[in-house]
């Protein structure tokens, strides 16, 4: 009797550990705000180009993914200083792509993102998105559709085309998008960057089977999966509820999620490789926060079983704010630009990427879905 009683001491101790309590929206907010702040300060004049190996403009797409997290934010905080920090940014590049209406580059195409949502909030200036527009249209209207030979690009580039047809009504949108994204996922390299198998995806086909990570693993790179779930989600929020391809996409985030939640790390982090946690192992945050967004975002939308997925996703989260968060606002563990576990290193709290402000923009999409959490 004694046992069993300390036995089921246990496990009522066991299950209250492991539940996460809901954080605080003002709570959040108050995270969210100074890691933007520190960012906005650092980098308050938007318009000076990166350095690094070479001159690249600032609406490269490290930067678009930064704005997207702004833009995020700015949804539940509408400050006046981040909506105009935006809006300047695209005047100043005149609401154009570094390579003209004519690239096809994913890379190029992901600051539209936030040119849209900009003149979503305002719709009275066609000009804020002609330019993306005309580009967009090009690659609708052109057979080609192995344009996104690299899974980050269905995150730059796909839910632009999700928006413009929400915007417009018209399929053709809906329809490339998917002729596009089925390509990369089942036809690409030898038998596409998808392995239902596993459901993850290879960064590209250089790392297609026979590669192999140092433990035997298929290399799975948490970032650019990240990409991949970020990028779902981004789609279903626009796409309507009958969309022929709707179930398509849900089955993937099912499928991704599922993957993710096995392979999470016990502090609360995803290793930068998720299969071989001693390959350059240890805790990133861009993938991390990746991951999160999509979690919460499932959950909040019924896709996702509460009691499943929300302890998950809490667990990273606090594990990025208590560990990744520094007093000033940097966000630490964030693994520099590249394609797979070895670039960017070493990745620690301290370290600094060459590029600061896509790892921000990642944490300001997971921290907007936690914000709106009930």
């Amino acid at each position: 009797m004694k046992n069993n009683l300390v036995l089921l001491l246990f496990f009522i101790l066991a299950g209250s550990a492991s539940a996460q309590p809901l954080p605080e929206q003002k709570e959040t907010l108050q995270v969210l705000t100074k890691v933007n702040g520190y960012f906005m300060k650092k980098y308050a004049d938007y318009t000076t180009p990166s350095f690094y190996g070479r001159v690249r403009p600032s609406n490269i797409w490290t930067r678009g993914v930064y704005y997207e997290g702004l833009m995020d934010l700015y949804s539940i905080y509408p400050k006046e200083e981040y909506y105009k920090y935006a809006h300047d940014w695209a005047t100043f590049h005149k609401w154009g792509m570094r390579n003209g209406n004519t690239t096809r580059n994913a890379d190029d195409h992901c600051c539209g993102q936030t040119y849209i949502d900009l003149y979503n909030l305002c719709p009275s200036d066609p000009n804020m998105i002609r330019n993306i527009k005309a580009s967009i249209d090009m690659v609708v209207n052109t057979p080609q559709v192995n344009d996104w030979w690299w899974i980050d690009a269905i995150q730059m580039a796909m839910p632009i085309f999700a928006k413009f047809g929400k915007m417009t009504g018209e399929q053709k949108y809906y329809d490339k998008m998917w002729d596009m994204y089925s390509y990369t996922r089942n036809t690409h390299g030898e038998a596409g960057m998808y392995n239902p198998k596993d459901g993850l995806w290879w960064r590209d086909q250089d790392f297609d089977p026979p590669y192999k990570e140092p433990n035997g693993e298929d290399c799975y790179w948490s970032r650019g999966n990240g990409w991949v779930y970020a990028a779902l989600v981004r789609v279903m929020n626009e796409i309507p509820s009958d969309e022929k391809h709707r179930q398509d996409y849900i089955n993937d985030f099912l499928a991704m999620s599922k993957a993710l939640k096995k392979c999470q790390r016990e502090d609360g982090f995803w290793n930068v490789s998720l299969h071989d946690p001693i390959n350059f192992g240890g805790k990133e945050t861009s993938g991390t926060a990746l991951f999160v967004y999509g979690m919460v975002w499932g959950v909040r939308n019924g896709l996702l079983d509460r009691k499943e997925y929300l302890p998950v996703a809490l667990k990273a989260w606090n594990a990025m704010v208590k560990e990744a968060v520094h007093p000033n606002g940097f966000l630490g563990y964030v693994q520099g630009t590249g394609k797979e576990p070895k670039d960017g290193q070493p990745v620690t709290s301290k370290s600094v990427p060459d590029f600061e402000d896509y790892g921000v923009g990642c944490f300001l999409l997971a921290g907007t879905e936690i914000y709106k959490l009930k």
